[in-house]
């Protein structure tokens, strides 16, 4: 049996647009219920009548603001990948080195994975994109070129042991903190996450500073 397309998000009809929407902190309100709902049951198992009931609305309430829950899963994944340039620009305007710069945009990602309910649900439907049917972004490509353009950086400013290489390094700092979280994730809820992730940032950062 031939499976169903994947929608792209251009083809998924949306609810109104938040910037017209006077009641945009009802919709905010309905994201960040259903970012607990799907992060704690997952897209199959949780409903819009679960989101409804968290927010004490009805289900034409949140219909109002997303039409499906495909929709719903499809903006919360968005604003997950919304968050991290704020994330970056901040970092940015601290002055650090390239490598500072690097782990503490690290710890930020790390700190928001632990609690920030949005950022975890994201994570859980990016995931579970072939039971949501809607084509989702791809993930890691983008912490891949971040990390890999600081690394970058480092190198020209004399901060990497010799030998190493920027886009080895990216992809090995995201790919080990990916799976730290995953792991995490599915052996304590996260609870260990921010121990764990200090274990890999000091193995890391001892490996390849100068």
């Amino acid at each position: 049996m031939t499976p169903p397309a994947l929608k792209t998000p251009s083809d998924v009809p949306r609810g109104p647009d938040p910037r017209q929407d006077r009641s945009a902190r009802t919709r905010e309100l309905v994201m960040r219920a259903a970012a607990e709902v799907f992060a704690e049951h997952g897209y199959r198992e949780s409903s819009v009548k679960d989101v409804a009931e968290r927010t004490g609305m009805t289900k034409g309430a949140v219909y109002h603001h997303f039409p499906t829950k495909e929709v719903l899963a499809l903006a919360l994944v968005e604003e997950h990948y919304a968050r991290w340039p704020h994330v970056l620009d901040e970092v940015a305007a601290m002055g650090l080195s390239p490598l500072a710069t690097a782990l503490e945009v690290m710890d930020r990602v790390a700190a928001a994975f632990g609690d920030d309910p949005i950022t975890i649900a994201g994570a859980r439907l990016q995931n579970e994109q072939a039971s949501i049917g809607v084509e989702l972004p791809t993930p890691y490509v983008g912490w891949i070129g971040v990390m890999t353009k600081l690394f970058q950086e480092a190198e020209a400013a004399g901060e990497l042991r010799e030998g190493m290489v920027p886009e080895q390094l990216a992809r090995l700092i995201v790919a080990s903190f990916f799976g730290t979280q995953h792991v995490s994730a599915t052996l304590t809820g996260r609870a260990d996450l921010a121990e764990r992730w200090q274990e890999l940032r000091e193995l890391f950062l001892y490996a390849i500073r100068r």
